[in-house]
C-alpha cells in the first residue's frame, strides 16, 4: 500500500499559505515503493482549496492535508497528467484514512473544478 513517510511540518506564511519546513514523501503504491515523490521544504501550499462555505464539511487543514499538499505539488510541477494526479490524490487519502464520503466528495470536486 501507498504511506507517507515523515510527519508534515509547516510554518505559516500569511492566512492562506504555508510553507514546508520538512520535505514530504509519498511513496505510490505498494510500499516501498520504487516511484517516490519528494515535495522539497519551502514548497507553498493553501492545503485544500475548499470555499469557506462548506469549510464545516471540509476544512482546509484535516485529515487530508498532507493529501492536499500532495496534489498540490503535482499540479505545480506538472508531475503526472491531470487525471493521474488526481488518482493519486484520492489513493493518498485512503492511506490517511479519510471518510470514504469527505474522500470521495474532494476527489470528485477536483475532477470538476
Amino acid at each position: 500500500m501507498s504511506k507517507f513517510t515523515k510527519p508534515i511540518i509547516v510554518e505559516m506564511i500569511n492566512e492562506n499559505y504555508w510553507r514546508l519546513a520538512q520535505e514530504l514523501e509519498y511513496h505510490v503504491g505498494c510500499y516501498p515503493s520504487s516511484e517516490i515523490i519528494i515535495i522539497p521544504i519551502g514548497f507553498l501550499t493553501n492545503f485544500a482549496s475548499t470555499p469557506r462555505i462548506f469549510w464545516s464539511i471540509v476544512p482546509p487543514i484535516g485529515r487530508h492535508a498532507k493529501a492536499a499538499v500532495l496534489h498540490d505539488y503535482l499540479y505545480f510541477c506538472h508531475y503526472y497528467r491531470r487525471k493521474k494526479c488526481d488518482v493519486v490524490f484520492l489513493e493518498a487519502m485512503q492511506v490517511l484514512n479519510v471518510n470514504k464520503t469527505i474522500r470521495n466528495l474532494m476527489y470528485f470536486s477536483v475532477i470538476l473544478f
